[in-house]
């Protein structure tokens, strides 16, 4: 069985809770049990932290086992140039990794609107809530595995 990571950043693990307005009411379990829902064949291995030290581990296991990514860095994603050259070692040895985003970045403050992930990435789903993970999944199926 195929396995893709769902790698959430910081203050993630407070979906559900936090800026219900912005991010929906919705919890990572709820996102987890959706993704496993619409892949039933795949093992969807969801985590969330927020230790960038962490996330760094995650992505380069992700190189040496060859797993394809779905990526919400959070607030890492406008300034973590370590976790820039870790995506990129990820897409440098041809695994995908899908970034993601519950809102719309562009949408929001100035300083969300600059990603430094965004030049490393395989692509970019933004501003559809939970549905942007679902359709990075369905692209990683299509495409990866």
């Amino acid at each position: 069985m195929s396995t893709v990571l769902v790698l959430n950043g910081p203050n993630l693990g407070r979906l559900g809770t936090r800026e219900p307005a912005v991010y929906g009411s919705a919890t990572l379990d709820d996102l987890r049990a959706q993704l496993v829902a619409d892949a039933p064949e795949l093992t969807v291995d969801l985590r969330q932290t927020d230790d960038e030290g962490v996330m760094l581990g995650w992505l380069h296991a992700a190189v040496d086992e060859r797993t394809p990514v779905i990526l919400n860095a959070g607030a890492w994603t406008h300034y973590s140039y370590a976790l820039q050259d870790a995506v990129s070692m990820v897409t440098k040895a041809g695994i995908p990794v899908v970034e993601v985003h519950i809102s719309n970045p562009h949408a929001r403050e100035e300083f969300r609107h600059t990603s430094v992930l965004t030049p490393v990435v395989t692509g970019v789903i933004a501003g559809f809530g939970f549905e942007s993970y679902r359709l990075a999944l369905a692209y990683i199926r299509r495409n990866a595995l």
